[in-house]
């Protein structure tokens, strides 16, 4: 899915100058910066479509700790970052779709009566997959003229498709009154991009793009979709790194992960008829019958039982405020993904290596699908900038690549922007 991860891209590209400025500046959840933008996209749509509109946004995110056990119904703990998409929307008469894209400077258009679940690997897919998704879901949606701007960071795993999605939802639902139930959302816009895109993520990152808490993260149940917020340390920083190396999540690696997950579910459950995924499995019955599994399924499974066990003792430290023990864990998280689920990368682990040994940082690891893409950095936050110089130049030194470091805070999830109608002063984004 190299085309569709490309063309996806342009959704942030021209938005590229505020990532870029993330290298030097915070990246945190600011209502009146947030409002700013909202109306400037506004003062876009009215510009291009003529006529007045609502605006709703959506946040990316950066996971802990807790990667790939999602979609084996086991336990994450992310936070939605200062990124977002943001929809400017307005009703149409007709069933069509108009959606402009202002970081690919494109229009397209679709047919609510028409959609059917068959990417053609381009950017409205996601938007399409959307529509599609709460159609089928019963939600009777109006034609509508959408005008989308995304500045999360494109191919860095820090999940601008659920921002696209969960912003898209949001906007399509208001405009045709139907309430917003965040959950059912979340698991509607993971349906568009399992189904409709073609990618087969599970749903922690629409679920955090919905649910989203600033200054806190969210230490969510896959299976129940439970969940409970635990306040982040006021001095520290999330510093995400990103190692400017492209992941490609669609087709290939992502999916063949998990489909060796199922394929170890299956053989386990002949003789552990009782699991339902590898969230079900203890290690000392993967260790017991490791005989019915392949090298490789074994170490796929050993990463989820242990990525598990993880979460909950990261969650456990941060609400007892033991943070000594940050760094151990998520050092560990970081080596399973390299040796177990082998979906690390040289950039990654020099990324991890260098963070590791910086001071200040209370713990370091890949986040996101792999392949490339980010690290997640604790940071003491009187050491954020000063970690963000020196990674910076060392990594660029040992890998010749121009990373780019974003000192966030954890943000609000998906929300409607509320400013008067005559409040649209021309901002440039």
């Amino acid at each position: 899915m190299e085309q569709l991860s490309k063309s996806v891209y342009t959704l942030a590209s021209r938005g590229l100058a505020a990532s870029r400025r993330a290298t030097h500046d915070c990246v945190n959840y600011d209502p009146k910066s947030f409002m700013n933008d909202a109306r400037a996209v506004l003062a876009k749509f009215r510009a291009r479509f003529d006529s007045p509109a609502a605006v709703y946004r959506a946040p990316g995110r950066v996971n802990l700790i807790g990667e790939h056990t999602d979609y084996n119904d086991g336990f994450v703990l992310p936070a939605a970052i200062g990124f977002s998409c943001w929809v400017a929307i307005a009703p149409r008469e007709d069933r069509k779709l108009v959606v402009y894209s202002q970081n690919f400077d494109e229009t397209r258009e679709a047919n609510l009566d028409g959609l059917s679940p068959r990417a053609r690997k381009v950017w409205v897919d996601y938007p399409s997959g959307v529509a599609w998704a709460l159609e089928q879901a019963g939600y009777r949606l109006r034609g509508a003229n959408l005008y989308i701007f995304g500045n999360v960071p494109l191919g860095a795993g820090l999940s601008s498709s659920a921002a696209i999605e969960v912003a898209t939802g949001y906007a399509l639902l208001t405009a045709a009154n139907h309430p917003i139930d965040r959950r059912r959302l979340a698991l509607l816009c993971q349906r568009a991009e399992n189904e409709f895109v073609g990618a087969r993520t599970g749903i922690m990152d629409q679920f955090v793009s919905c649910h989203g808490r600033a200054g806190q993260a969210l230490l969510l149940d896959c299976r129940s979709l439970d969940f409970r917020v635990l306040p982040l340390p006021a001095e520290m920083k999330l510093v995400i790194c990103n190692t400017m190396v492209r992941h490609e999540l669609g087709a290939s690696e992502y999916n063949t992960r998990r489909s060796e997950c199922e394929e170890a579910v299956r053989r386990l459950g002949e003789i552990l008829p009782g699991i339902r995924a590898l969230r079900d499995v203890t290690l000392s019955q993967l260790q017991q019958h490791r005989a019915r599994l392949s090298d490789v399924l074994f170490r796929r499974c050993r990463h989820i039982i242990t990525e598990n066990d993880r979460v909950c003792k990261t969650a456990d430290a941060l609400e007892n405020g033991n943070t000594a023990s940050l760094g151990p864990l998520l050092a560990e998280s970081h080596r399973s993904l390299r040796d177990d689920y082998e979906v690390s990368c040289r950039e990654l682990d020099v990324m991890v290596e260098i963070a590791s040994r910086q001071p200040g940082v209370y713990g370091a690891r890949m986040t996101g699908g792999g392949f490339g893409g980010c690290t997640i950095n604790l940071v003491r936050a009187a050491e954020a900038l000063e970690f963000q110089r020196r990674v910076s130049a060392e990594y660029t030194a040992a890998t010749g690549r121009q990373p780019d470091i974003y000192i966030c805070e954890a943000s609000q999830g998906a929300e409607a922007a509320v400013f008067p109608a005559e409040d649209v002063p021309s901002v440039s984004i």
